[in-house]
């Protein structure tokens, strides 16, 4: 009896051997695969190094004339790189917003100023203009009627030569002048000045009478 178990404590013992040996090579094995795995994964996530790159090259190629100006402004803040300040209230921003808007506006007024004494002194606008003395116009004519109070009509007469048949063409017009004292008659040679506006019709005023009908 003692022999058989001998015996098969010895059969026992290397079987046991066999089972660690078996054991740690599978411990060995799984990191192997765990370690593939995650590589696979990893290569299967991650896009090829020269897809990535002319991907990047391509969207980072950004054309700016083809953006807005507000487009643009907020690409060159973006690329402004610095520390970040401190956290501000609304309040705050508002007064920071407030300030450098008239530190611009001040910034636009010295521009302009300095463009207007390049072109020059500022002007004090436009200068008023300098009115000549035109003597006002006086005319001779005949009384054609003065029943109206205050009014006469006069018929004024012109003789030209014609520019191309040389002919005498007469041209008469009549006008309606002011009498303030009811001189004039009809049949007078009377003169007449030009005035201001003294009614819807009258223009001109009574200077002097020449001749008095007969």
């Amino acid at each position: 009896m003692a022999d058989e178990e001998k015996k098969e404590q010895e059969q026992q013992e290397p079987q046991t051997d066999e089972e660690e040996g078996k054991e740690a090579s599978a411990e060995t094995e799984a990191p192997a695969e765990v370690a593939e795995e995650e590589g696979n994964s990893t290569s299967e996530d991650e896009p090829p190094a020269g897809n990535g790159g002319e991907a990047e090259a391509s969207g980072g190629d950004i054309d700016e004339d083809e953006l807005s100006f507000k487009e643009r402004l907020r690409l060159e803040r973006s690329r402004q790189s610095g520390a970040p300040g401190p956290q501000r209230s609304a309040e705050q921003r508002a007064t920071e917003r407030i300030e450098r808007r008239s530190r611009a506006a001040a910034q636009r007024r010295a521009y302009r100023a300095g463009q207007r004494r390049k072109k020059g002194e500022p002007g004090q606008g436009t200068p008023p203009a300098e009115r000549a003395t035109v003597a006002p116009k006086v005319r001779q004519g005949t009384v054609v009627s003065s029943k109206p109070d205050k009014t006469i009509r006069v018929r004024i007469e012109a003789a030209r030569r014609h520019a191309a048949y040389e002919k005498i063409v007469r041209r008469s017009s009549t006008l309606h002048a002011h009498d303030e004292r009811n001189e004039a008659n009809e049949g007078d040679v009377v003169r007449v000045v030009e005035t201001r506006p003294l009614s819807r019709t009258k223009r001109w005023r009574l200077l002097e009478i020449l001749e008095k009908a007969k």
